[in-house]
């Protein structure tokens, strides 16, 4: 093999490296602690990272109303909504209060104690936190707040059910 072929090919298998290593979890390190935000419910109160219940696990998911993997996602998670019963989920977008109430209805989201929804609005202190171009975007932390898994892409429901099973 010609040296100029070896050099080619390391640089592919170190790009193939690196992109298998930052995987799903990007650029958001394993340690990362759970981001200070604070966003409006519908009903015009305010809900913060504070207020997160404390020893259990939590489930953050950064979602638009209007996208279409969003709803995919949505879908399948509210038909196992229940396997999120001993998790707080926060749900949250950049998308404005109107657009949220059509979602709550649709999900029931109200009946669930343990579920948050809201807006951000334009601060996008969760959207840089994490550095997100693209919804959706799920992340896991375990009892003691610390990023256990994070999915840039689509969210393997199941997988992330199972995940949140073993903490």
């Amino acid at each position: 093999m010609s040296f100029m072929k070896k050099i080619i090919l390391a640089a592919f298998l170190m790009m193939l490296f690196l992109t298998r290593s930052l995987g799903q979890t990007g650029t958001v390190k394993a340690s990362s602690a759970i981001p200070q935000f604070r966003m409006q419910l519908t009903n015009g109160q305010y809900f913060s990272s504070a207020e997160i219940a404390k020893n259990k696990p939590f489930v953050l998911i950064y979602f638009a109303p209007d996208c279409d993997h969003c709803m995919i996602l949505m879908d399948k998670l509210f038909k196992k909504i229940h396997q999120l019963d001993k998790a707080s989920v926060v749900m949250i977008t950049f998308k404005p209060l109107n657009e949220l109430t059509a979602f709550e209805k649709k999900y029931n989201v109200p009946k669930y104690q343990n579920i948050r929804v809201g807006t951000e609005g334009t601060t996008y202190v969760v959207r840089n936190y994490y550095k997100l171009q693209k919804t959706p975007f799920t992340a896991v932390y375990d009892k003691k707040g610390m990023l256990v898994f994070s999915y840039k892409e689509e969210t393997p429901v199941d997988e992330m059910l199972a995940r949140l099973k073993k903490l």
